[in-house]
């Protein structure tokens, strides 16, 4: 597993976390904590009907904090709903932002702080470290169990202009705060869960064998395959139970982690750019694809996926590499059957026509940077064409 890259500069990245059922609370406390006098809570309709947005605004009342509500987000949040939440943000004159939900509204209350403290247009800031000045404090009360918005330098906005996600990535976005309350998990439907752990899933793959892994991540990212594949099933057969439903959060925290710091790869470029084009999930989109990318990748870190294979709880003890290839397909086809995610992209819009595009738009994603297989644009579009 060791490689010459173990030995290169590493940064590493993470808020402060607190971890537990009941962790939401704290949100009132850390506001205070950070001198607010006026929070900006960004939610979605969602959140808002399982009472758990109402949980944290609770809290703000207990410390005293005033509050406006953001909750016009969507699923794949869009650049202008970021912008009429940086308008919310300052008329209301706000100081620090509070973000409740899934990957949608982080990541729309993250673009939102980087409007608000660099006064331009959110599609300004795509790529790498295109950030000049810090954005206001922010926590993070994630209530999936996937995306890992609350601790990573990730942003991903839809730019509907050209029909495509945009990935903002830059240390001034990691969250202050993660409040990791499981117990948030128990009000997601079974699809949802589903999409959103094997999101987590994909992270922590990618984020293992990316070319800008370390030590420092690689732990995180096998934990998180170990912990995603043994849990995910049972908490749809047991949604109510906080212990299953923390393991699954667990794993997409320690996937976080990982992926924060060691970005991703080719399921996430092609994902993004597939997810903009046609509005779909981002966590079924990497499920369309992961097996795909894994088949493309698997030569290049053939011993990395070796592990993989043993932290999804393979036994590929003398196995001949293209053996372990076979298993771990297997495994990863036996997953999304298992916990109903099965769709391929043809069903779901996709048009041998567009995968030109698609593939255009994927291999100027920043996530293809760290794919550990130098890819061009055709072998993107072979991977989409596989996936048809």
């Amino acid at each position: 597993m060791s490689r010459k890259t173990d030995l290169k500069l590493r940064k590493f990245v993470a808020p402060e976390i607190i971890f537990g059922e009941h962790a939401l609370t704290f949100a009132g406390h850390y506001a205070h904590k950070f001198g607010s006098r006026r929070v900006l809570l960004v939610t979605d309709p969602g959140v808002m009907k399982a009472g758990w947005a109402d949980r944290v605004i609770t809290s703000l009342r207990e410390s005293r904090i005033p509050y406006e509500i953001y909750s016009s987000v969507t699923p794949n949040p869009k650049e202008s709903e970021v912008m009429r939440g940086a308008e919310l943000y300052r008329s209301a004159g706000c100081d620090c932002i509070v973000a409740v939900g899934g990957g949608s509204p982080l990541d729309c209350a993250k673009g939102i702080g980087i409007v608000c403290s660099n006064n331009d247009d959110i599609l300004k800031f795509e790529g790498v470290d295109q950030i000049s000045s810090p954005t206001p404090p922010m926590i993070c009360v994630p209530t999936t169990g996937g995306t890992s918005a609350d601790v990573s330098q990730f942003a991903i906005i839809n730019d509907t202009g050209r029909r495509t996600k945009i990935a903002i990535i830059s240390k001034a976005i990691v969250p202050d705060v993660a409040l990791v309350d499981p117990s948030t998990l128990t009000t997601m439907d079974p699809y949802l869960t589903a999409c959103t752990g094997l999101d987590a899933l994909v992270h922590a793959i990618e984020a293992f064998v990316s070319n800008a892994s370390s030590p420092l991540t690689d732990v995180h990212a096998l934990k998180a395959v170990e912990l995603v594949t043994k849990n995910l099933e049972a908490t749809l057969a047991d949604p109510d139970n906080v212990e299953k439903r923390s393991q699954v959060m667990l794993g997409s925290l320690e996937a976080g982690l990982a992926f924060s710091n060691a970005s991703l790869g080719a399921v996430h470029a092609m994902a993004h750019s597939l997810g903009g084009f046609l509005d779909l999930p981002h966590g079924e989109c990497n499920a369309m694809l992961l097996r795909h990318v894994v088949a493309y990748n698997f030569e290049t870190e053939a011993d990395r996926f070796k592990e993989i294979g043993k932290a999804m709880g393979l036994d590929v003890r003398g196995m001949v590499i293209k053996d372990v290839k076979r298993a771990i397909l297997n495994a990863v086809d036996a997953l999304r059957t298992r916990v109903g995610v099965t769709e391929t992209l043809s069903p779901r819009g996709v048009k041998t026509d567009d995968i030109p595009d698609l593939a255009s738009r994927a291999i100027a994603d920043a996530c293809i940077v760290t794919n550990p297989r130098k890819s061009t644009q055709r072998d993107l579009e072979v991977i989409y064409e596989e996936a048809l």
